[in-house]
């Protein structure tokens, strides 16, 4: 069977950096940080007061109040970024109802994957808290299940759309919108499904969240310089900075995008999917599992380490983290290694969760459309457990030409995924 060649057509964003995708390149390229003091609780209590949330964001400038009363931020920001991307790549499908313009893709071929780390945080905590906080008689909403459940995003997709082909949620911690991402990559190539949304969304800036986290000792407490918290790579980085927000990328079949005329970003071209088998939260000291899913990623790509010019790494700002994928790519790549522009977004998106893998697989596809490299921001001290000779890009961005990129994401429970994009020809 000759698998179908899959495209990027459309991209959607919601981040600490930028509303639309246009607007997160352009801060990402700027050395931006998304890092500032939590605004959506009081966070004096806590080990660690900051995150990089989304700002400015309304959803009833994109959804209606009675719609969006019923939706938790998570899938607000997939519904909103879903709605940017599908509009960027013009597509609308056939005979659904409500759109005044002829549909170009047929509604059973088109479908939804979505990823998402942890799901409605807050509607889940908002409605423990009413309970415990009452008689104990349970006066529970309606909506609490439909809004807490990390698939219906996915669903909510769907239906705003009318999208009947496959559909459902990836949850595998901060690896799960790659997962959604190499899931739809692998329905279209086989052919069971022309076009798919995919990606993924968190909103888990939370009491709980910063607290679970902080008990685990993952997020950096360095509050009286948020915006400079974040630092993978550097000596003195003491954890990751949570971060929110939504990536959506429409992945279409190459052939159904050139019978109708889209614009095409860039292809995807390989996708690889690994474990640990180690340990709950610490990554494999050796990164096994990182060399691992780089590897497999390659193979299905049917290209060499040499042809790769760009990874975004994982790059959490984590002690042990960023040393073992440092030690996975020097594996992976060899000599080459020392040819590749590394950077960690996330030193300037903070960490996304279940979202991170499309935000950042975004940065990828923007690299090679602009042929530029975001920079790891935040370095100041070098760290001798690291190769010097690796380019990090730290703090400033690099123009050089990108024919291939590479998206390392990693999750708690020792889950690795990773994807390849590459410049599109014919």
């Amino acid at each position: 069977m000759e698998l179908k060649r899959v495209v990027v057509t459309g991209l959607g964003a919601l981040t600490p950096l930028g509303n639309d995708p246009e607007t997160f390149w352009k801060n990402l390229v700027r050395g931006v940080s998304g890092a500032a003091e939590i605004t959506r609780f009081d966070p004096s209590k806590f080990k660690t007061q900051f995150a990089c949330e989304v700002k400015n964001f309304n959803v009833l400038d994109h959804i209606h109040r009675r719609e969006a009363r019923r939706m938790d931020l998570f899938t607000q920001f997939a519904v909103v970024s879903s709605d940017q991307a599908l509009k960027d790549a013009g597509l609308i499908a056939k005979g659904f109802e409500g759109e005044g313009e002829e549909g170009n893709v047929d509604p059973d071929r088109a479908g939804v994957v979505w990823g998402c780390g942890i799901g409605g945080f807050q509607s889940f905590m908002d409605e423990a808290k009413n309970f415990y906080q009452g008689d104990g008689t349970p006066k529970f909403s309606p909506f609490f299940i439909p809004m807490m459940i990390p698939d219906i995003a996915a669903g909510q997709i769907s239906i705003r759309n009318g999208f009947r082909g496959p559909n459902y949620a990836t949850v595998s911690a901060c690896a799960s919108s790659t997962h959604a991402l190499i899931d739809s990559f692998n329905l279209i190539r086989l052919g069971k499904a022309d076009v798919i949304v995919s990606g993924g969304s968190e909103a888990a800036v939370t009491e709980g969240a910063i607290g679970g986290f902080n008990a685990l000792k993952a997020l950096s407490t360095r509050n009286e310089d948020p915006k400079r918290a974040s630092r993978p790579f550097d000596k003195t980085r003491d954890g990751f900075v949570l971060g929110e927000g939504a990536g959506a990328i429409i992945l279409e079949s190459l052939e159904h995008a050139e019978a109708r005329g889209a614009k095409i970003y860039c292809e995807m071209v390989g996708g690889g999917m690994s474990a640990d088998a180690h340990h709950i939260t610490a990554p494999h000291p050796d990164g096994l599992g990182a060399t691992n899913v780089m590897k497999v990623t390659l193979e299905d790509a049917g290209m060499s380490p040499e042809e790769v010019d760009y990874v975004n790494v994982h790059g959490t700002s984590t002690p042990l983290g960023d040393i073992a994928e440092t030690q996975a790519i020097l594996k992976v790549f060899g000599e080459s290694a020392y040819k590749l522009s590394i950077s960690s977004t996330k030193s300037m998106t903070g960490h996304l969760l279940g979202a991170a893998g499309a935000v950042e697989a975004m940065a990828c596809i923007l690299a090679i459309v602009n042929g530029t490299i975001p920079p790891t921001i935040n370095h100041v001290h070098d760290d001798e457990a690291l190769d010097p000779e690796l380019d990090f890009t730290f703090n400033k961005a690099r123009k050089r030409e990108v024919n291939a990129a590479l998206s390392n994401t990693f999750g708690f429970g020792g889950h690795n995924a990773s994807v390849l994009f590459r410049k599109y020809s014919k």
